[in-house]
């Protein structure tokens, strides 16, 4: 078996798997993961000055470059509803909404390369 510490959407969780012992073996069952506290991220280098008319911040978990905005100012979101895709490493990251609430501001444009824990919108 192999321990490993994995980082999903900012949710750190330790991983056991184990290693298979030939090609014939039936397949090992599925690896465990419990979810442990995440580690304080660095503060973001300087949020842009117009930013952050709501209450609530939708922050990127990841770097990347913002590929769609998918929320508008006004449109109500659902937790759990995309708010903006990132592109990083050929891979679509969405970006959801924390909890219910009005999208109060988009922070971003499609193409504006954003670091982790950057500002992407605001919700009320």
């Amino acid at each position: 078996m192999k321990n490993y510490t994995i980082t999903v959407n900012g949710n750190v969780y330790d991983v056991v798997v184990e290693e298979g012992t030939s090609a014939g073996a039936p397949a090992p069952a599925a690896p465990k993961a419990a979810p442990k506290a995440a580690p304080k991220a660095a503060p973001a280098a300087a949020p842009k000055a117009a930013g952050g008319a709501g209450s609530v911040r939708v922050e990127a978990g990841a770097a990347g470059k913002v590929f769609k905005v998918e929320a508008s100012v006004g449109q109500a979101v659902k937790t759990g509803d995309t708010v903006v895709i990132l592109e990083a490493m050929k891979m679509e990251i969405p970006v959801v909404a924390p909890q219910d609430g009005t999208v109060a501001s988009i922070d971003v444009a499609v193409g504006d390369p954003v670091e982790a824990g950057a500002l992407l919108a605001t919700l009320n």
